[in-house]
C-alpha cells in the first residue's frame, strides 16, 4: 500500500515538473530558427503542394483548395 502511494506521488511530480510558463523576455529564444519544426520552410510547402496535387485532396496542413492542383 505504502509502495503504491510513492509511485504515485513520483508520478504526480515527475508530470507537474514538466509544466513551465515562458516568460515575454525568454520567447526570443524559442523563434530562433533552429527551434522550427521544418528546417526549409519552403521546401516543405513544395512538398505539401505535391503531395496534395497528386493525391487529388488537401488537408490537415492548414492550405485549402481542390484536386485539380491549380490552386
Amino acid at each position: 500500500m505504502r509502495s503504491s502511494r510513492i509511485i504515485v506521488f513520483l508520478l504526480i511530480a515527475l508530470t507537474s515538473a514538466s509544466c513551465a510558463t515562458v516568460e515575454p523576455w525568454e520567447r526570443g529564444r524559442l523563434a530562433q530558427p533552429e527551434m522550427a519544426l521544418d528546417v526549409d520552410p519552403l521546401a516543405a510547402e513544395l512538398e505539401a503542394h505535391t503531395y496534395f496535387s497528386k493525391e487529388g485532396a488537401s488537408g490537415g496542413t492548414g492550405t485549402s483548395g481542390g484536386g485539380c492542383g491549380c490552386n
